[in-house]
């Protein structure tokens, strides 16, 4: 039950995450403006991250540490956000679940560019299949095919991804290095603080009947559930599985999120999206499958964890 237990998570936490897209453009723009949506649920995972005080000890940071964690907070809590709001705004759920499996792949990329990893063969054949996929993704929001989506909604999706691929990065050193609880707890409290002066005013005129009236469920889902309590369950996970096999339950993303949005009624599945789809899966396939390759000149190097 205990190896189970990690498995759980991830698979729950995914779940919850392929769920934000259809949910997310229930609501944006029509019922909450992206600005308001960000703020809002901002303020929800700082609240939330200050529930663990209750029972845990406050964790010490150096001023120094506590810096890098308000810049953790700008960037996977305001950017991020922001970007991720704007871009289901204006785009379908089925090509932001896609473009956003596009991750591991730009981590690679920031790993090799800070001497953390290297290419190889398989690595270069799989970045140029994934990245040519997402851009076809994102392209495909300007075909007048595409009714439900839309190229700077695309662009704003491939940002979002980026932003994360770089907090992985740029950050890991420092989430190990302290309880994930207090990594939340910095980060999202100087986010909320960032991104109410910008949310205020959307707030303050948001339409909180019509909510009620036509959209309470998918509004208070997108505003307490995706954030604070997935990365709790994917942190958990992660001190006992490798995260090469965290990333593959990724893929659930797309599979989940494509099934929701259609049986909602919220999209509609292309030919193309599908082909698209599968390319970017077999380009991070082979990046996974680089790290089951034993070089045949050992380096001395370690494939980052």
């Amino acid at each position: 039950m205990n190896r189970l237990k990690p498995h759980l998570a991830l698979l729950l936490c995914n779940i919850v995450w392929a769920m934000d897209y259809p949910f997310y453009n229930l609501v944006l723009p029509r019922y909450i403006h992206p600005m308001a949506l960000v703020s809002a649920s901002l303020i929800a995972t700082a609240l939330l991250s200050l529930v663990p005080l209750l029972w845990q000890k406050a964790e010490k940071v150096s001023w120094a540490d506590g810096r890098k964690l308000i810049g953790a907070g700008l960037l996977i809590g305001v950017l991020r956000k922001i970007f991720i709001m704007y871009g289901l705004s204006m785009t379908s759920p089925i090509d932001g679940s896609i473009i956003d499996t596009i991750v591991p792949l730009l981590v690679l990329v920031l790993s090799v560019l800070l001497g953390m990893d290297r290419f190889t063969k398989l690595k270069i054949a799989g970045l140029v299949l994934g990245m040519g996929g997402a851009v076809a993704v994102v392209l495909a929001g300007a075909s007048s095919a595409h009714a439900h989506s839309h190229l700077w909604g695309n662009v704003m999706i491939f940002l979002c991804a980026c932003v994360t691929s770089l907090y992985m990065v740029w950050f890991k050193r420092l989430i190990a290095k302290y309880r994930i609880t207090t990594v939340l707890r910095w980060a999202y409290c100087a986010a909320a603080v960032m991104a109410l002066p910008l949310g205020i005013g959307p707030i303050v005129h948001t339409d909180f009947a019509a909510i009620a009236q036509h959209a309470l469920f998918p509004a208070l889902f997108v505003l307490v559930v995706p954030t604070y309590l997935p990365n709790l369950m994917l942190n958990y996970a992660l001190k006992t599985v490798p995260a090469t096999v965290s990333s593959i339950y990724t893929y659930l993303q797309p599979v989940l999120a494509i099934a929701i949005s259609v049986a909602m009624g919220l999209d509609k599945l292309h030919v193309d999206t599908v082909i698209f789809a599968l390319v970017i899966f077999a380009g991070v396939g082979l990046v996974l499958r680089s790290y089951t390759v034993k070089p045949k000149h050992p380096t001395g190097l370690r494939s980052p964890s």
